[in-house]
């Protein structure tokens, strides 16, 4: 059978037809294998429902110095955790590790990449609706979305975030509340109710303080550059985000970032009062 010829009109008209199939055939292998798509496998959290009620989390790290590059608490509960994988990733040395951007209910961390592209973060996640963003330094990103159903698990009324962007560096959180109590590493439970839940001593965050039923008054919030293992001359920047109301329709945040430039400083970040 013979095929017509090639006309003008014939070729004009698969001009227009031809970057449609492509398009087309481009979104259908998209959502044929969107993990291949992405890069990024999250194996914690994973979408859907889930309730929490009777799980047990260890939030608290065992703290080494110098610091190991071990984020995550062996044991650590699948409900308390986020991991997964970045399919090439640029590999971590000695001297420069892979990072990428966890964003957590809207608020962006960066996130260490191990050597093999595993990452691996504790993590408190309230009652409700939650969400986490991973973003790979190639711009491809992977959000799940999950809602915990437990009713009785306890909704954080305040949460301070501390994040700073470099590897192998220990920066700590301090949260002095309007009764004058001092809530840091060394004395992560307040009687008053707030909490330190993981103390990072490996770069990057996050160290999070969290309170159910903040008293009202001023809050101070200091950071404390620790450390940087055996090297010196390590700036760093800290990033503290102040959440209130979180997983509700009053939710309220604050974002503040200070360079810290040597081991030893402590840096007075934000003031801020509670109603």
């Amino acid at each position: 059978m013979k095929h017509a010829p090639c006309s003008r009109r014939n070729t004009r008209r698969w001009s227009r037809i031809h970057p449609t199939l492509v398009a087309v055939t481009a979104i259908l292998l998209l959502c044929a294998n969107p993990a291949r798509a992405t890069g990024i496998d999250i194996t914690a959290p994973l979408n859907g429902w889930r309730n929490t009620s009777g799980d047990t989390a260890r939030y608290t790290q065992d703290v080494h110095y110098p610091a190991v590059s071990v984020a995550t608490p062996e044991g650590q509960s699948v409900n308390a955790m986020i991991a997964g994988h970045i399919k090439g990733a640029p590999k971590a040395t000695s001297k420069k590790t892979s990072v990428a951007t966890m964003v957590v209910n809207g608020t962006p961390l960066p996130q260490r990449v191990e050597a093999d592209g595993s990452f691996s973060r504790p993590y408190a996640f309230a009652g409700g609706s939650n969400s986490v963003e991973v973003r790979a330094a190639d711009g491809t990103s992977k959000r799940v979305q999950f809602y915990d159903a437990y009713s009785g698990k306890t909704r954080p009324r305040l949460r301070i975030v501390l994040a700073w962007d470099t590897d192998g560096t220990d920066l700590d959180l301090h949260v002095v509340s309007p009764d004058g109590v001092h809530t840091f590493y060394g004395d992560r439970v307040a009687p008053n109710g707030g909490a330190l839940d993981v103390d990072v001593t490996t770069g990057y965050g996050p160290e999070i303080y969290s309170s159910a039923a903040p008293l009202p008054g001023t809050y101070l919030v200091y950071v404390n550059y620790y450390g940087s293992g055996n090297r010196t001359g390590d700036m760093t920047v800290a990033q503290v985000s102040i959440i209130t109301d979180e997983n509700t329709p009053n939710e309220k945040s604050e974002t503040v970032r200070v360079p810290m430039r040597k081991a030893g400083e402590l840096t007075l970040v934000k003031t801020f009062s509670m109603p």
